[in-house]
């Protein structure tokens, strides 16, 4: 049995309460891994392109108010 697969044997075991901490704690580091992986992309560079894009489409009246 592999890992991933443990893993989901576990989860569908688990009582509600915990299953609902679980997801909670799934959200989070989900989220944590998303801005850790921004904060790398920024800080190297890679978003630059998209930035200039962006203040360029603003610059030249290609966007619209939310």
């Amino acid at each position: 049995m592999s890992t991933v697969e443990e893993i989901e044997s576990a989860v569908s075991q688990l009582a509600p309460s915990d299953y609902a901490k679980f997801r909670q704690w799934l959200s989070d580091y989900h989220n944590r891994t998303w801005d850790k992986g921004m904060e790398q992309d920024a800080r190297s560079g890679r978003l630059d392109a998209l930035g200039r894009e962006a203040l360029d489409d603003l610059k030249n009246g290609r966007c619209t108010d939310l």
